[in-house]
């Protein structure tokens, strides 16, 4: 029988990161997700009790890993010194780009996570927690801003907020459908548009969204 000890020691060696990237893991090596717990310990040699100490149940396991993508995106650009002196403009883009960099890191696996079971826009539901923390640092950028007075704060946090979450899914959706090298062309449209939706604040927004609209056609047309 193990002693308290024992089980100590063992449950220290196992933490949500780890089960997070044994699930990812097992995910891609099987081209499924897990039928239930039980197996899912049993290939990864860790205990049940110990997945459960962590997560509830795999949907919060696949909510947890894109929250982990929020998380480490906001961690790495906020270890930059010049980060907070930033334009609105420039914060917005490295979040994206650096959203972008992680996602293709794991590629394989946000594209079975977005197309699990054919389930098309059903699956967006993964990522609830991250649009929650996503959202926030949108918002933060507005209340941060030296250009932004209290009014205009107030009267753009919430609009501007959704839509930037709104621009992430449809720039998830063009990285997703990408061949280009090293996906050079979702580069191009996130800069072209984050000009946009930043100078949707400001007074001219007309010239980016007619720049925006010839990539687009461009691209729909070729």
């Amino acid at each position: 029988m193990a002693t308290a000890k024992q089980i100590k020691a063992k449950k220290d060696l196992i933490d949500d990161n780890q089960i997070i990237s044994l699930y990812m893991k097992d995910v891609l090596d099987h081209d499924a997700a897990p039928k239930n717990a039980y197996l899912f310990c049993k290939r990864n040699g860790i205990e049940e009790a110990d997945f459960y100490s962590f997560f509830g149940s795999f949907e919060s396991v696949k909510q947890a890993i894109w929250i982990k993508f929020v998380e480490n995106a906001v961690s790495t650009i906020e270890k930059e010194e010049a980060f907070a002196n930033y334009s609105d403009k420039n914060k917005l883009l490295t979040l994206y780009f650096t959203l972008f960099e992680l996602m293709t890191m794991n590629r394989s696996y946000v594209l079975f996570s977005l197309n699990e079971n054919n389930e098309g826009l059903k699956n967006l539901k993964n990522l609830r927690g991250f649009r929650k923390q996503f959202k926030q640092f949108i918002v933060d950028i507005i209340q941060t801003s030296a250009t932004s007075t209290d009014k205009l704060a107030r009267v753009t946090e919430p609009a501007f907020s959704e839509g930037a979450y709104l621009q992430f899914l449809f720039l998830l959706k063009f990285w997703m459908d990408d061949s280009s090298k090293g996906f050079e062309k979702t580069d191009i449209l996130i800069e072209k548009s984050v000009n946009t939706v930043v100078d949707l604040l400001d007074t001219k927004p007309l010239e980016n969204l007619f720049d925006l609209g010839k990539f687009l056609w461009k691209e729909k047309m070729h």
